[in-house]
């Protein structure tokens, strides 16, 4: 490397300050690490704690030629900031001003505001964002879910992140801010350029601030679930409820899943922390008293046992309200299921942003997820050729110890969001070690250095990208893991290649990812 490349990180610690550029080993290391796998080590991470420094820190990059990788909460398991490039990683997550303007119905945050702080500084006044985060948005920032698109806490009301949108700040690869958002009175006035920057993964620029609209939230809520004997039935009811867009949100999972991740929830400290967030959520003690009581006659035998459960939360503006609309999600949900105890339901409601344990599996395992997004008749197809792949691989599974569970959601009326959760025994990493901390990771078996197994789910997980794809499949976190650039047809390939070279000529913004 050439001396303006090694003498990078000194020069960004004279520009921000020492506390601001990281270049301890063990801080590389982990920084080097996703959910899933390794990428080559940073030169150095900077941490800017204003935009000002992150526009500092992104001009000395570009005078220097060196790649400018962003991260947000880090739990990106598709490559998001990973790269074997010489590169600087951008930890934005110090960006954390939260500006509410309750007048004019909208929030502007920093892009390193997670979505349980943005949660926690709108709940006083009654207030939410339409789309309120991932559920791991304890961890999940707001600016990661524009860069990387997600669903979850009301994407059954009003659709992903992209959709809950007005404007954004992004820092260019010169170091310059682009203002995407003309008026935050609307995100449309012209060609939409605040859409443009969603599902990016920082391919176009770094996102530094985030405009949102605000809304009342909702007083009155309820939750439901039901059981399914296998997925085509499963597929059809949850398919009627989307289209009606009857619930706030909801959540389906295999009997796997219902057996290994939802099952580890046990236990009498989880039971505890359960009933007191059930308690806190509800609208009077008299309410909350007689949930808990519910789901302890209930109990969770029925979910475990059934093939597939679907799990729906319903917000109104009062109990009438919300009984209407559970009413009918029953009728068309107990047209080919059975409901069941409404537990998980309930917890998830409670418990919005549950800690970040499930990036091991229930008995301590490796864990990766991949998805899919499909049309409703791509997904009863695909759904046969992955049953049809498993067993196929059954042998190969076995040897290796490797399993699956799945997870669905619809993706409005029109699409189902299929994901697969992969699991096989096999060593944590340095980002396992920092994100769960030793005494929770004592508490859970541990496996030696696993290569042979690690090298199959790598394998594993590449094939099923294949046959998502031969089903027509698109994506959220696109990264580098799924394809982007070669499904466009021509003349869009062409339109976002340009707009690239227009907005970062040197290549420079998070290169490779989107096939950039």
């Amino acid at each position: 490397m050439g001396d303006e490349i090694t003498g990078l990180p000194q020069a960004l610690a004279r520009a921000l300050g020492a506390a601001q550029v990281l270049t301890g080993p063990d801080q590389l290391a982990f920084y080097s690490h996703d959910v899933f796998t390794q990428g080559a080590e940073a030169l150095c991470i900077v941490r800017p704690v204003d935009i000002a420094g992150v526009q500092a820190a992104a001009r000395l990059c570009a005078e220097a030629r060196v790649a400018m990788v962003p991260r947000g909460g880090g739990a990106s398991y598709s490559d998001g900031y990973l790269t074997d490039r010489p590169h600087v990683l951008f930890d934005l997550s110090a960006l954390q001003t939260i500006d509410i303007d309750t007048a004019n119905a909208c929030v502007r945050v920093g892009a390193g505001v997670i979505w349980a702080a943005l949660k926690a500084a709108l709940d006083p006044l009654g207030l939410r964002t339409p789309f309120w985060g991932p559920f791991s948005g304890i961890a999940a920032t707001v600016g990661g879910s524009m860069s990387q698109n997600t669903i979850s806490h009301g994407s059954g009301a009003h659709g992903i992140s992209a959709q809950s949108l007005i404007g954004m700040e992004v820092v260019l690869a010169d170091g310059s801010v682009m203002n995407t958002g003309v008026s935050n009175a609307t995100r449309h006035y012209g060609p939409d350029m605040t859409g443009l920057f969603t599902g990016d993964c920082g391919a176009l620029g770094l996102k530094v601030a985030i405009t949102l609209p605000l809304i009342a939230t909702r007083p009155a809520h309820d939750t439901a679930s039901f059981a399914f004997a296998d997925f085509a039935s499963y597929h059809r009811s949850v398919s009627a409820i989307a289209r009606e867009g009857l619930d706030e949100n909801h959540f389906s999972i295999d009997q796997a899943l219902s057996q290994g991740q939802i099952a580890r929830s046990e236990g009498t400290a989880a039971r505890l922390n359960i009933a007191r967030n059930v308690m806190r959520a509800a609208p009077n003690p008299v309410s909350g008293l007689l949930q808990l009581g519910k789901m302890a006659l209930a109990g969770e035998a029925e979910m475990r046992e059934a093939q597939y459960s679907c799990h729906v939360i319903v917000e109104g503006v009062d109990k009438a309200d919300v009984a209407s609309r559970l009413s009918r999600i029953r009728t068309l949900m107990t047209a080919e299921g059975q409901e069941i105890a409404d537990t998980a339901a309930a917890f998830v409601r409670s418990m919005p942003f549950a800690p970040l344990f499930n990036v091991l599996g229930p008995k301590g395992e490796r864990w990766v997820p991949l998805h899919g997004i499909f049309s409703h008749t791509a997904a009863d197809t695909f759904h046969d050729a992955f049953t049809k792949f498993l067993d196929q691989q059954k042998a190969e599974m076995d040897r290796h110890g490797l399993w699956t569970g799945t997870m669905f959601s619809s993706i409005g009326g029109h699409g189902l969001l299929y994901e697969i959760a992969i699991y096989w025994p096999d060593a944590v990493t340095p980002y396992h070690r920092e994100v769960l901390g030793a005494d929770y990771l004592a508490t859970i078996p541990s496996y030696p250095d696993n290569p042979q197994a690690r090298a199959y789910a790598h394998r594993f997980k590449a094939d099923l990208v294949d046959l998502m794809q031969a089903h027509g499949a698109a994506h959220f976190q696109i990264g580098r893991a799924y394809p982007y650039l070669e499904r466009l047809d021509p003349s869009a390939r062409a339109l976002i290649q340009a707009t690239k070279a227009a907005l970062d000529p040197h290549n420079l913004m998070n290169p490779g990812v989107l096939g950039l």
